[in-house]
Formats: structure tokens, sequence, C-alpha cells
């Protein structure tokens, strides 16, 4: 799980193994979320 940022005790981080969409989690605590990214060209 690498970490790409952590600010007041958020860490948002992707496992490098996941399925697309492309998309990043972000964890506080025992909450997770999940945002995902479409590039439309």
């Amino acid at each position: 799980m690498p970490k790409i940022f952590e600010y007041l005790g958020i860490l948002i981080f992707f496992y490098s193994n996941e399925h697309e969409p492309i998309h990043v989690h972000a964890k506080k605590g025992e909450f997770e979320s999940k945002a995902e990214f479409y590039i439309i060209l």
C-alpha cells in the first residue's frame, strides 16, 4: 500500500495491483473511502 499523502490524520494511498478505473483510497481511523478518476480525451 504505497502512501501518496497524509494530512491531519487522513491517509491517501493506493494498492499497486488494483483494478480499473484509476482510484485512490483515503483512511482515517476506522473509516475508509475511495475516489475514482475518469480521464476523457
